[in-house]
């Protein structure tokens, strides 16, 4: 409890992986949707099938790309977090 609100640990991961998976079902809904739409057209429903097929395929890639980069920012952040401990234990070896 005191890591939470200290700070020293972060839950935007955990939220990031929330939001992929909300992600992708709002991706397959919206492409079925959009087929469903295709389907009960009265002229042209071939393209607004394709687009569901196309939404439903690409539509999560595109949102898991995105998490991987909201992802990445908090992996730098742990490898600085690394870094800066290893300095500070450097540091003090070389004063003793």
């Amino acid at each position: 409890m005191q890591k939470f609100f200290s700070f020293d640990s972060m839950i935007t991961p955990l939220i990031i992986k929330i939001i992929f998976w909300v992600g992708v079902v709002f991706s397959i809904l919206s492409g079925l949707g959009i087929m469903i739409s295709g389907f009960n057209s009265y002229y042209g429903g071939g393209f607004q099938v394709f687009m569901g097929i196309l939404t439903i395929v690409v539509g999560p890639l595109i949102v898991r790309i995105y998490c991987e980069l909201l992802i990445i920012a908090f992996k730098i952040h742990d490898s600085l977090k690394v870094i800066k401990e290893k300095l500070t234990e450097n540091t003090n070896k070389d004063i003793l």
